[in-house]
């Protein structure tokens, strides 16, 4: 099939005003998830100074999201065990103090655990967390897909998501614990769970699946500790995110450069959780989103507004339980960092603001050195992806000195989020996928 513009898609034109809807309600739904406190600062009751120095302690809603929390972690349990899969839970303190949670399929229904398997690590996305690699269920989640392979499945969690807020130290009730970005997540997370898992595999080497940010932060990690290098025997990206200038999301292209400034949005928000999930939200996402609810158009324009619009390979049908776990929680600085990238076009470290650069970098934040990076890499991408463009993407290829494969997914409007959830997704990329992860195994 030929790409279209994503402007040219069916029924696009004739939806511009519910779009246009869909952006004012998704303005009131975040302005809504702002702390009370913020709010009052956004109507000028309250002084930006005092934003800044406030500690972001609303106890009733960090009670509430700690019971969500709880839930979540409860929740991947039920699930496998539904499905027939066996899960094990795993705890992996990084350098810096993080306690990151790990979830591993050892095996599936129709082969037993054995030693000495094949190991494939799985990294989520911004917002996300190892109960998405399953929600599609048997048969056509990405994980169940290759325990029946017959693989040693391990699904990672990045710090600050529901399954991975705790710390030896840091509370995460505060600032400091929330001080990080996915450059933090590469060079301290990836390396401590990649670590974890082949110790206890007695592998060494893993084939790495990274979906969005969990392609970001391997590209810090097997640029910054290249050492990281030898123990990947593949990398597979799914919607690779790097450069970030020529996305088409005209959303994220309106408010980034507004993002970008640290000390803006810090003020107003602080170095916090953004979005987190919520009883409010997973009420909603379950009674609004499910099969036959008039307000699933809503539901579904919301993505796409981020992702690109795919309606034909959404199953509209995991909404419901899309929404009890989405947003899984991140920091404010993952996002800031991304849009530092669309401003400034460049692959670099986190800019702070020219006094704290002078102190960190002696000068502007440095470009990560993508020539370091010899794993094999496998780049899986598409031309309705509203977050990875396909000129970034090759941008991108043409930085990285192993890249072996480099394919666009043959479908016009297989978006970003379709590479997790797309009803398609299995025979789109999931059996390429394969057939290259067995060529190292």
């Amino acid at each position: 099939m030929g790409v279209q513009p994503p402007m040219e898609f069916s029924g696009f034109k004739k939806a511009e005003m519910f779009r246009i809807l869909c952006l004012l309600l998704l303005g009131q739904f975040v302005v809504g998830y702002l702390p009370k406190s913020y709010q009052a600062g956004l109507e000028g009751r309250t002084s930006i100074d005092d934003l800044v120095d406030e500690d972001y302690d609303e106890e009733a809603k960090l009670e509430e999201q700690a019971a969500i929390d709880a839930e979540l972690k409860k929740a991947i349990h039920r699930a496998t065990k539904n499905d027939g899969y066996p899960l094990e839970e795993h705890s992996v303190v990084t350098e810096d103090g993080y306690i990151l949670t790990v979830h591993r399929i050892p095996y599936a229904k129709n082969n037993k655990a054995v030693e000495n398997k094949p190991v494939v690590f799985l990294q989520h996305g911004l917002l996300s967390c190892s109960y998405h690699w399953i929600i599609q269920g048997p048969g056509k989640a990405l994980a169940y897909i290759l325990a029946d392979a017959g693989y040693d499945v391990w699904l990672g969690n990045v710090r600050g998501n529901s399954y991975s807020k705790d710390h030896i130290s840091l509370d995460p009730k505060k600032r400091d614990f929330w001080s990080f970005s996915w450059n933090e997540m590469g060079y301290y997370d990836l390396p401590a769970m990649i670590d974890y898992v082949l110790a206890n595999t007695g592998q060494s080497g893993l084939n790495y699946i990274g979906h969005s940010q969990g392609t970001t932060s391997f590209f810090v990690m097997g640029s910054l500790r290249p050492e990281y290098n030898q123990k990947i025997k593949a990398f597979h990206a799914l919607a690779p995110i790097a450069f970030m200038s020529n996305m088409y999301n005209p959303l994220v292209r309106l408010i980034a450069p507004f993002v970008a400034d640290l000390g803006a949005v810090s003020k107003i928000l602080g170095n916090f959780e953004l979005l987190p999930s919520s009883k409010l939200i997973s009420t909603l996402g379950t009674a609004l989103c499910k099969d036959g609810s008039p307000f699933q158009a809503v539901c579904t324009n919301m993505l796409f507004l981020f992702c690109g619009f795919s309606h034909e390979n959404m199953d509209t049908s995991l909404f419901p339980e899309i929404m009890k776990t989405s947003p899984a929680g991140a920091s404010i600085n993952q996002l800031i960092h991304y849009a530092q990238g669309y401003k400034s076009a460049k692959f670099r470290k986190f800019d702070f603001g020219l006094i704290k650069n002078l102190a960190e970098y002696k000068g502007s934040p440095p470009d990560y050195p993508l020539g370091k990076i010899t794993a094999p890499v496998h780049l899986y991408y598409s031309g309705n992806d509203w977050l990875a463009g396909i000129k970034d993407v090759q941008i991108l290829a043409s930085k990285l000195p192993n890249v072996v494969y480099n394919k666009k997914v043959p479908h016009d409007t297989f978006n970003h989020l379709d590479f997790m959830w797309g009803k398609y997704a299995d025979v789109l990329v999931y059996d390429d996928l394969l057939y290259n992860i067995r060529k190292y195994t």
